[in-house]
């Protein structure tokens, strides 16, 4: 299949690459951070009026259409990929990822299961300022004991009169501190482990006895964990029928992952660039070291490994639409274990071939790697994903 984006598409690429060529600069970089990890930033503002946050959200929620021009009906996940790149090549810290595409697509996905109809308009309302930059909203699907296990949910959802009362732990909630409410899994059926007996509520931040314990994360992001103490919620807090919110969970998670593969590609590509043009002006015996045939193969290493990676990324983006979720999480599973090993070799051999500079935090490439390395361990690393893949295959 020829994959390739539109002339609309290649145009929002390019006003954007623009965009964050002046106004996400590398020594801009830790004044974002400290102020992205706080505070809504101008940034995302100028993300709303560029239609970014969007993407993959339907016209009536406020979105730009969730028809794709490529794999039909559904996620916009090749337009969400070109922005995904120019975001990794600019090593933004804005939170993307977490907001508009894994809480976009639960919350899109919920809809449709949803039969509260004041739970339907909450969901709505939730899209709506997704759309327009005035809500953040994070998934929080995660527990420690199971690690990447999207069905491992501890914290349970008692029902009882016309209320439930939630208790429990969520971990690693990225980008918690700035979203303005919360999608939290919790079980209110069946076994710890179980797929079945998962629902999912919509969580406001200030509801009492909601506790956030942030932290920042070594990528120059942030996230929290989350504790649930006696947390009372209507039942217009519920959304997707109960016990039924395992497939949604997933779904959005692996819209993330695709979209985590594409950032990576575009950070990958940065450092093939900017090692090449270090090689070709750092000297050693009198000659510039890019002369070295052993260096010459390395970048050529690196480079290839990167389109290696775009291949995946592009799979990825396209098979989420699947209506085969079969098909979906192999793809996925087999994307994001290449780029993770992709990443590793390519980010490792820019910072050898920089040498001691490499490391520091004077030149980009030390932050890189650990966004590359971040990505990786991000919704499942290269390992939990080839263990997936295998068990996939034979399913």
């Amino acid at each position: 299949m020829e994959f390739s984006f539109n002339t609309e598409q290649q145009q929002l690429k390019d006003s954007l690459d623009r965009y964050l060529a002046k106004n996400s600069r590398f020594e801009m970089r830790s004044q974002q951070i400290d102020t992205t990890c706080k505070a809504r930033s101008i940034q995302w503002e100028a993300f709303a009026e560029f239609g970014l946050l969007g993407i993959g959200i339907a016209e009536e929620f406020g979105g730009m259409g969730t028809t794709t021009n490529v794999g039909g009906d559904g996620v916009a996940a090749e337009d969400t990929m070109l922005v995904m790149e120019s975001l990794g090549r600019a090593l933004s810290v804005e939170p993307y990822v977490a907001s508009v595409v894994v809480a976009g697509s639960a919350l899109q996905s919920a809809v449709a299961t949803t039969v509260n109809d004041s739970a339907k308009k909450r969901c709505a309302e939730l899209l709506k300022g997704i759309a327009s930059g005035s809500t953040m909203v994070a998934l929080a699907a995660h527990e420690r004991s199971g690690r990447y296990m999207l069905s491992y949910v501890a914290t349970v959802a008692v029902y009882n009169d016309a209320k439930f009362t939630l208790n429990g732990r969520k971990s690693v909630v990225l980008h918690a501190e700035l979203a303005d409410s919360f999608i939290i899994s919790a079980r209110t059926s069946g076994a710890v482990a179980d797929q079945a007996g998962i629902s999912l509520f919509i969580v406001a931040k200030n509801t009492l006895g909601v506790t956030l314990n942030s932290y920042a994360t070594n990528d120059g992001a942030a996230a929290a964990e989350i504790s649930l103490s006696n947390v009372v919620l209507g039942v217009d807090a519920l959304i997707c029928a109960e016990g039924t919110a395992y497939a949604t969970i997933e779904l959005a998670v692996d819209a993330g992952t695709a979209a985590l593969c594409a950032e990576a590609v575009g950070a990958m590509s940065i450092l093939v660039d900017q090692t090449s043009e270090y090689l070709k002006t750092r000297k050693q015996f009198g000659v510039v070291i890019g002369s070295f045939q052993a260096l010459q193969h390395k970048i050529v290493d690196m480079f290839i490994a990167t389109e290696q990676a775009r291949s995946m990324a592009m799979l990825a983006a396209l098979k989420i639409n699947s209506t085969d979720a079969l098909e979906r999480r192999r793809s996925i599973a087999a994307a994001k274990s290449l780029v993770g090993q992709s990443a590793r070799l390519v980010a490792q051999q820019a910072v050898q071939l920089h040498g001691g500079m490499g490391v520091t935090d004077d030149l980009p490439i030390s932050h890189y790697f650990r966004r590359l390395t971040a990505i990786d361990l991000t919704y499942g690393d290269a390992h939990y994903h080839r263990t997936q893949l295998g068990n996939l295959m034979v399913a």
